[in-house]
């Protein structure tokens, strides 16, 4: 019941009961048979009585009215804080409010819808929020929202809509129904943020996942998605494609050589040239180092394959102009096919690793593609290295030597040693099959300086039986010599065998050696004030500068046996042997020819002046006991 109608009620039941007591309170006291003297005092009483009840009634009227206005301005102080609050939250919030009538006509909206749209209140203020839309949206989209709206009587999710300017950009919104004291539908209310700079952040972040930063390229996580997604639909289409993987060749010589900002820019510019061949269907990527992988799709054949390889190539035997230098590189190539070859990502790319693998092993600047066999070399490859591992530790390693010959005396001069794998089930294995695997793996390190404490050790014990050798000689490994220490090994290991350092030969290649020429001087001339004995093996199978070659302290040139296969016959080889030899003795080095096989290479080699000879033709590599044998006869013949 409302105040008006309480008023009304109590207003009319005092005027009853007025009249009432009016009407009848009279005959009342006159039906009491009072005197006249007693009736006057009875009405007087009974209009005092009146007086008194109406005076308690208006009082009790009135402390109500009084109490109900109190609590009705108090009431009205609450609401107009409230007001006030929600309309500075209003105001101040960050995110856009858009308020509509029941016909979805705009009411009232933020200073921050205005902000995110671009539209002011007075452009807003009447007009539906249909003028917002950016079109991306179908009629479905719509549809689910009113239905959500009807049933749930709340919306929330993605939209896009459109600025004032045009522009098309995400919200994030919120709407709501709001409805009347009968229940009806009276406004919608709607709450958005712009999501524009977090949508821009998802799709950066996301292209750093999966793009290389050097070359903007796809990284190898992002290739590998596109390989697994081509496997998809080549099941589906039933055909298949390729995946290429190339890798510049001796690319670590620029990084060392000119530094790695010139590498960076180097490989930069490949990306771009590389990216130039591609056709429809194609991901280039970048793998990481100079690796890149190639996925096409629409290559199916081993031709098509070998035209695309021999194009990567090509377009890269054109010089580099980087920071006004000239740069040549080559690539190799590996090529997979699926699904043919391989059913999923990981097989793929191991069968292209492997592929590449047999490419540089063919001499690097050429393609290969996978087969079969290359899968089970690759597993005896990691059974090797793993057994290999094994045999250091348990001592199946064994240092054979190979007699040094003295050209003019044909004596034996000295011995190099050279290390063998006594494997407990296959036997003796071959070096050129273990040794590529220990220079991978980086057992080649602990390996050589293994070799050289054994080969120190003999030395001393075959001077302690009165074997009469000038030195032994021992090789050092690129990786070995690269760590820059090889000075503090070596004499360490003489004063632990007391080898005197004048016995002791180290064969360094020349390639290890012109790696990086300025550390290269730094650590032979440390060696060589140990007081050991130099020599640059492989001669003339590098790229060596002759200033530099000049500044080096060595004591021996030794001709790679490549050069000496071809004589007497091969014209070429012996001019370059001639030269190497003359060269060697105009700087005051020794020279030594190795891998002579026939008497017609000795007596060419003697003629031409050489020093020294090693080869099967004077004794091929064997255990330190049956030299050991060797050497008592040789000085019992001579005795």
């Amino acid at each position: 019941m409302n105040a008006p109608q309480g008023a009304w009620r109590l207003t009319l039941s005092y005027m009853l009961a007025a009249a009432l007591w009016v009407l009848f309170s009279d005959g009342l006291l006159i039906a009491l048979g009072l005197s006249l003297a007693q009736l006057e005092r009875a009405q007087l009483l009974k209009g005092l009585g009146f007086v008194l009840l109406s005076a308690g009634l208006l009082h009790v009227v009135l402390r109500a009215h009084s109490r109900q206005h109190t609590l009705a301005h108090q009431a009205l102080q609450r609401n107009e804080k409230r007001l006030r609050q929600a309309a500075a939250v209003f105001d101040a919030t960050q995110e856009g409010v858009l308020v509509t009538d029941a016909q979805q006509h705009v009411v009232h909206c933020n200073p921050a819808f205005s902000r995110i749209t671009g539209y002011s209140q007075a452009e807003i203020l009447g007009q539906s929020p249909s003028m917002l839309k950016s079109g991306r949206h179908d009629k479905s989209f719509y549809d689910s929202l009113w239905h959500a709206l009807h049933t749930r009587g709340a919306w929330s999710g993605e939209v896009w809509n459109r600025r004032k300017g045009g522009e098309i950009y995400p919200q994030w919104q919120c709407i709501r129904v709001i409805h009347d004291e009968l229940g009806e539908i009276s406004h919608y209310v709607a709450v958005f943020s712009d999501i524009s700079a977090l949508k821009r952040s998802q799709r950066e972040l996301d292209y750093l996942a999966h793009h290389d930063p050097l070359s903007n390229l796809p990284n190898r996580l992002l290739f590998t998605e596109r390989v697994e997604r081509a496997l998809e639909r080549a099941k589906i289409d039933e055909q298949g494609g390729a995946v290429l993987l190339i890798d510049l060749d001796h690319f670590k010589h620029i990084n060392e050589s000119l530094g790695h900002n010139i590498g960076d820019l180097l490989l930069k510019d490949v990306g771009e040239r590389l990216s130039q061949q591609l056709g429809k269907r194609m991901t280039l990527a970048r793998l990481g180092g100079d690796e890149f992988g190639l996925l096409d799709e629409r290559c199916s054949s081993a031709e098509q394959a070998a035209v695309m390889a021999q194009r990567l190539q090509a377009c890269l035997t054109r010089a580099f102009n980087i920071n006004q230098q000239e740069l040549f590189v080559t690539a190799s190539i590996g090529i997979s096919f699926y699904p043919v070859e391989a059913s999923d990502v990981g097989q793929v790319l191991r069968n292209a690793d492997s592929a590449l693998f047999k490419a540089k092993n063919s001499g690097r600047e050429s393609y290969a593609f996978y087969s079969q066999e290359l899968t089970e070399h690759a597993h005896q490859r990691v059974e090797l290295a793993s057994a290999l591992r094994h045999a250091l530790d348990h001592q199946e390693l064994r240092v054979y030597y190979q007699p040094l010959i003295c050209l003019r005396s044909q004596e034996m001069i000295g011995v190099e040693a050279l290390v063998r794998w006594q494997h407990p089930q296959r036997g003796l294995v071959a070096p050129g099959e273990f040794i590529p695997i220990a220079e991978e793996t980086g057992l080649i390190g602990a390996i050589d300086a293994w070799v050289l404490e054994q080969s120190c050790r003999q030395m001393v014990a075959w001077q302690i039986a009165g074997h009469r050798l000038r030195f032994v000689a021992v090789n050092v490994s690129s990786r070995l010599f690269s760590r820059g220490e090889l000075d503090l090994r070596v004499a360490e290991v003489l004063r632990d065998t007391g080898l005197d350092p004048l016995h002791l030969e180290l064969e360094v290649t020349e390639s290890a050696v012109m790696e990086n020429p300025d550390a290269s001087l730094a650590l032979l001339e440390r060696l060589r004030a140990l007081g050991i004995r130099l020599a640059i093996d492989d001669f003339g199978t590098g790229y060596s500068s002759l200033a530099r070659l000049k500044r080096l302290p060595v004591h021996k040139l030794k001709l790679d046996q490549s050069f000496v296969s071809g004589l007497p016959h091969d014209q070429d080889d012996v001019a370059i042997t001639r030269a190497v030899i003359a060269l060697g003795h105009s700087m005051g080095l020794k020279v030594l020819a190795e891998g002579i096989e026939q008497l017609e290479q000795v007596e060419l080699l003697q003629q031409l002046g050489c020093d020294h000879a090693q080869g099967y033709y004077f004794g091929r590599p064997q255990p330190a006991e049956q030299l050991a044998t060797h050497l008592a006869l040789s000085a019992a013949t001579t005795d």
